[in-house]
């Protein structure tokens, strides 16, 4: 068992510690360890009003890191020492860029810009340049939309930066494993997972029983149609039986084969859209963006067992 350095009884005793010392509806809450691997403070925070965060000593640019989310007017409530005890502090984050933490302990964070939505598709302007040309943003609300992302989903991505990005935010609770070949392009999407203080992507540079020993297995798989989409597919499938798929492609070819491809080892259903979008101009005109297929589907149990045994050692490498 996992050893956690704040139990049950810890996380009471800081409850009632901020429950006699501030005003604040502990109804309403969120509750943070990121003590514990796979915890995202700074979308924490961004969608939810009151978090509770327990966090060990050290972290010195935790609120530099905040502050350049834009998380600046958030106010910080904490005492000195790591036991619930003592009298009550209260700063601004932007008063506290120039320190870090210096024992464990509680804090309570206060955003009262919180967004409360469930937001699919981020600008593009929000993350970090480099050598990805991200998709748009409408055609990135539809995909996270067809991989049905909830917060405890483990999530594979390959070659699909922006959203490797968007679903670890989205599945706060998973594991989002994220596939980049290109050398440049895994730098690009590093820059970002520290840029949005992410803590639950696994990045790896390819597909095989060796990159995935040891990751949580996805529940579904986000893929850009490739050369070796369907080796990716097959070997997954042996992880997951019944996993979801999402395919992403501008090839009318890859759009053309792929659903009979889908269907072929084993999907119940295969869903085939494309979506056009049109953005108008300062000069009145429409910019239109690349039309791509998003080719959907789930694998079902019957011909998981025969998909295993014919592909078993195929990345054994």
């Amino acid at each position: 068992m996992e050893n956690n350095l704040f139990t049950n009884s810890n996380i009471l005793s800081w409850l009632q510690y901020f429950s006699d010392n501030t005003k604040v509806d502990l109804e309403r809450v969120k509750i943070l360890d990121i003590t514990r691997k796979n915890k995202n403070l700074i979308p924490t925070i961004e969608s939810h009003s009151t978090v509770l965060v327990f966090t060990e000593a050290g972290h010195p640019d935790i609120f530099y890191r905040m502050f350049n989310a834009g998380l600046g007017e958030c106010t910080v409530i904490y005492n000195e020492g790591s036991d619930p005890s003592g009298p009550i502090k209260e700063n601004k984050v932007y008063d506290m860029m120039d320190r870090g933490i210096n024992a464990s302990a509680g804090m309570l964070i206060l955003n009262p810009h919180a967004r409360s939505t469930f937001k699919f598709g981020m600008d593009n302007q929000s993350f970090t340049p480099g050598s990805v040309r991200y998709v748009g943003s409408e055609i990135r609300a539809v995909l996270l939309s067809k991989m049905h992302i909830h917060p405890q989903k483990n999530i594979c991505v390959i070659s699909g930066e922006s959203i490797a990005v968007e679903s670890a935010i989205l599945a706060s609770e998973g594991t989002v494993i994220a596939v980049e070949y290109n050398a440049r392009d895994r730098r690009t999407l590093e820059d970002n997972v520290h840029h949005f203080g992410l803590n639950n992507i696994e990045i790896i540079d390819h597909v095989d029983e060796e990159t995935m020993k040891g990751l949580p297995i996805p529940d579904v798989t986000m893929l850009v149609a490739s050369a070796t989409m369907e080796q990716e597919m097959k070997f997954l499938l042996t992880l997951n039986p019944n996993m979801e798929f999402v395919i992403y492609t501008l090839d009318l070819t890859a759009a053309a084969s792929t659903p009979e491809f889908c269907r072929e080892i084993g999907f119940n259903e295969v869903d085939t859209i494309q979506i056009t979008v049109a953005n108008l101009s300062s000069k009145n005109t429409f910019d239109v963006q690349p039309a791509p297929w998003i080719i959907s589907g789930r694998a079902g149990d019957d011909t998981s067992r025969s998909i295993k045994e014919d592909f078993e050692g195929f990345f054994n490498i």
